[in-house]
């Protein structure tokens, strides 16, 4: 082997290795690669549990339009209404 050749495989093998370097530790190298996966799988994470919630709320909202006993017994629960008929009675504490 010529020292022209040695020269020339002397230069290619430190432009590969300066073509590696750059591609784990430059700029969107693969520290930023491994970053960016973790985000994705965050963000992927997020949209199934808002997909859940949705699926939930539609199911709450299809029977808040459509089935009479859960709609009256929403009422009763959060607004602390009575149905037509009803007495409510109210005691004394036995310790007071």
């Amino acid at each position: 082997m010529s020292v022209r050749q040695k020269i020339v495989l002397v230069f290619v093998v430190l432009g590969l290795f300066s073509m590696l370097f750059l591609i784990i530790g430059g700029e969107n190298g693969l520290k930023d690669l491994s970053a960016l996966r973790n985000q994705r799988d965050g963000i992927l994470e997020k949209k199934a549990r808002i997909q859940k919630e949705n699926i939930r709320l539609y199911r709450e909202i299809d029977r808040l339009k459509n089935d009479p006993a859960y709609i009256e017994s929403v009422a009763r629960k959060e607004l602390g209404m009575i149905g037509k008929n009803e007495v409510i009675l109210k005691t004394r504490d036995a310790g007071k």
